[in-house]
């Protein structure tokens, strides 16, 4: 029988990929399930069950049960080369990383994809929240990166670093569903993932606490946490005019030099590296009358500064800055000249409401100007942007 072709599916012994693998298969493809093996050592993780074992187990009964073959691929060493590496590099940089995006990009369309070719495949598929839309443009055929139908669940930003090539193999078949959906589809077909809950933490590592994690290579090494009081910014005035734009999108997303004269020491803390902007957990201070909150960290100096309220001027930044070699267009055809603008909707983080914004391109880096201040822009954070229901930009703000 003629098939759509040939899929290897990223089972990773949830509920979302199997039910991928199953419409796969009912959509008349040729399916073959994978298991990523990306980590074992339990030694910073919160709970010590290995969890790559159920996992795997729970896969396989699922591959079992759609009557396909199952295998492991083993990415130990090229993931902790790829993700974990540069996770400690940006921590030790007193940046905020994202790991999920960079498992996507590194691990799940490369690494997988590169597998998955030995088998003879046509795609790769995964369990994620998002849709894939074919245009042709000028005689030219692009792939769109779409948010998943479900927005509760849409992981389109977790894909934002996804290139051309990448989104050409790959298939995301649940992207139009919803979670209800998708457990009403599993319980159906009676799969033992289908009231697994969903897996939390760092990609393919999981929970962990990571000040641990961060042990293995950033050692401790005690510091103070300094209190940044409001009158602090009473100092700095709104310019009544600017010389360029340039200028006036710099003074919007400036952020501050704080130095310790600048505040008063309220606690120790244990490596400056281990926390990140608008962090309020784990600062093992009290006696405040309203919630803390990180608004920097000097990791050369060694000190966490913090601002009393969710409201402290510390926290907001009205626009702020990718550098063009961290700059990455899902949509090459997109890409800003410069002196261009274009209006977008853009997060920073994970299932964050989307903000209005401009965009705005230079010879050396792309400036995103937000309609309002928004709060905890972290360096080292990706900034995704959209146009309508797709994510056609991304970068890692510096």
């Amino acid at each position: 029988m003629q098939t759509k072709g040939k899929v290897v599916v990223g089972l990773s012994g949830g509920v979302d990929s199997s039910v991928a693998a199953k419409l796969l298969i009912d959509q008349g493809y040729e399916v073959i399930g994978a298991f990523m093996l990306n980590w074992d050592d339990t030694r910073y993780t919160i709970t010590d069950e290995m969890q790559w074992v159920k996992d795997s187990e729970d896969a396989k009964m699922v591959a079992d049960k759609l009557g396909i073959p199952f295998h492991i691929f083993d990415f130990k060493k090229k993931y902790f080369k790829r993700v974990v590496d540069y996770m400690f590099r940006e921590y030790e940089r007193g940046r905020t990383p994202n790991p999920d995006i960079l498992c996507n990009r590194e691990i799940k369309f490369d690494l997988f994809w590169e597998e998955a070719k030995k088998f003879d495949a046509d795609f790769v598929a995964t369990g994620h929240y998002a849709r894939k839309g074919i245009l042709e443009k000028d005689g030219k055929t692009y792939y769109q990166l779409l948010a998943g139908v479900d927005p509760k669940k849409d992981q389109s930003y977790f894909l934002a670093q996804l290139n051309q090539e990448q989104l050409k193999y790959a298939l995301f078949p649940i992207g139009e569903l919803e979670k209800p959906e998708v457990r009403r589809i599993a319980k159906e077909a009676n799969f033992v993932t289908a009231e697994k809950r969903d897996s939390q933490g760092l990609c393919f590592v999981g929970k962990v606490n990571l000040p641990d994690f961060l042990r293995q290579q950033l050692a401790p090494k005690e510091g103070d946490i300094i209190l940044i009081p409001r009158e602090y910014y009473d100092q700095f005035e709104t310019p009544n005019n600017f010389e360029n734009e340039r200028q006036r999108l710099e003074f919007l997303g400036k952020t501050y030099t704080y130095k310790p004269k600048d505040g008063m020491v309220v606690g120790k803390h244990q490596g400056a590296h281990y926390f990140t902007k608008g962090q309020r957990k784990g600062l093992n201070i009290g006696g405040f009358k309203q919630r803390t909150f990180v608004i920097d960290t000097d990791v050369v100096n060694n000190i966490v500064y913090i601002g009393e309220h969710y409201t402290h001027p510390g926290l907001y930044r009205q626009a702020l800055k990718v550098n063009n070699d961290e700059l990455h267009w899902v949509r090459p055809d997109l890409a800003l000249n410069p002196d261009d603008t274009l209006d977008v909707d853009v997060r920073y983080r994970h299932l964050q409401p989307l903000r209005k914004a401009r965009l705005h391109q230079f010879d050396d880096v792309l400036w995103v100007e937000f309609f309002e201040p928004q709060q905890a822009i972290a360096e080292g954070q990706f900034v995704a942007w959209y146009l309508d229901d797709e994510l056609v930009g991304s970068g890692v703000i510096s």
